[in-house]
């Protein structure tokens, strides 16, 4: 997949002369490239029954996730859609992965119950039954565990960082989808400067978390060092592997994030000195027009990061 560039000045335009059709356009693109992912993973559903959908941090892989999900089951086929968060080990679990700095490697597949989840992975193909742990990330514990089952023509869809990762997953290409979803589409600005992917995922995440983690913009530009090295140690040499890829990119939702992020982000990198790290970022949510967040549908992946989805697990 190639690398678009959509410069501010078009999204500006577009905001301008006619929002709700610009909001739309931008929606329709992004689900008919959900549409031809649920359509190859339904017609290949009796010899691939399992969907192993992965992305980096900020992705869209829940909205994704729930939307495909629909949209096979709007064809008859019913989907189970799991997220592979519900695998991390415990605390007391035993020793935690540490990074190069002796702290805990948030990112690492080694999180993960491993053996857990290849055991249930290969039961689910087989259609057997599994008794699901649901892990509570407030108190870093399984707090229950659910019946899995899939029945006669019906799909399991795991999403997750390490969906891809065959330490994780194996190679189960012969039996299951694979799907990667990120940003590939770069913002340019009026003096022709680019604004990465990850940057835009960042916004995203600035957001997000802001809005409903409770966190600082400086605890989490301090988070997102370990959030790029897990990325490049553990998700993105891995996205060959995935034979659906999906932009998830969605040209208005910047206008949205300018709303909800500045003027305090700005007063936040002052603070942090961290200017000549984060200055594209600004300068694109500066020069770009604002949207407010009605204008998104219910089930927009824009809401996944500024709030109010319809979509639910």
């Amino acid at each position: 997949m190639g690398i678009n560039f959509i410069p501010v000045n078009n999204i500006n335009s577009g905001v301008s002369s006619d929002p709700e059709a610009f909001v739309d356009g931008a929606e329709q693109i992004y689900f008919d490239r959900l549409h031809l992912a649920s359509e190859k993973i339904r017609l290949q559903s009796r010899d691939k029954p399992v969907v192993l959908l992965s992305g980096p941090s900020g992705s869209g892989k829940t909205t994704s996730a729930l939307r495909i999900a629909g949209l096979i089951e709007k064809k008859g086929l019913k989907v189970h859609i799991i997220s592979m968060d519900n695998y991390f080990l415990p605390n007391g679990a035993g020793e935690m992965p540490l990074d190069e700095e002796g702290r805990i490697d948030l990112e690492s597949p080694l999180r993960m119950d491993i053996g857990l989840f290849s055991k249930h992975l290969k039961k689910l193909i087989d259609g057997e039954s599994v008794d699901m742990p649901v892990f509570d990330f407030a108190t870093q514990s399984v707090f229950e565990h659910i019946p899995v089952r899939r029945g006669k023509d019906e799909i399991i869809l795991f999403e997750g960082i390490h969906a891809l990762n065959p330490l994780v997953t194996g190679n189960m290409n012969d039996s299951t989808a694979c799907i990667y979803v990120s940003v590939r589409t770069r913002l340019k600005n009026g003096k022709g400067e680019t604004l990465h992917p990850s940057n835009i995922r960042l916004m995203r995440r600035l957001s997000r978390d802001r809005l409903f983690r409770g966190r600082k913009y400086s605890e989490i530009f301090e988070m997102n060092k370990s959030v790029l090295r897990g990325e490049e140690l553990y998700i993105i040499p891995y996205k060959h592997r995935a034979d659906i890829d999906i932009d998830t990119f969605i040209a208005y939702e910047a206008c949205v994030y300018k709303k909800i992020l500045l003027p305090e982000l700005t007063d936040s990198v002052d603070e942090c000195g961290m200017h000549g790290e984060y200055d594209a970022l600004l300068g694109i949510l500066n020069e770009i027009s604002p949207l407010d967040l009605s204008f998104a549908p219910g089930d927009s992946l824009v809401r996944e990061f500024a709030g109010g989805s319809v979509l639910k697990y």
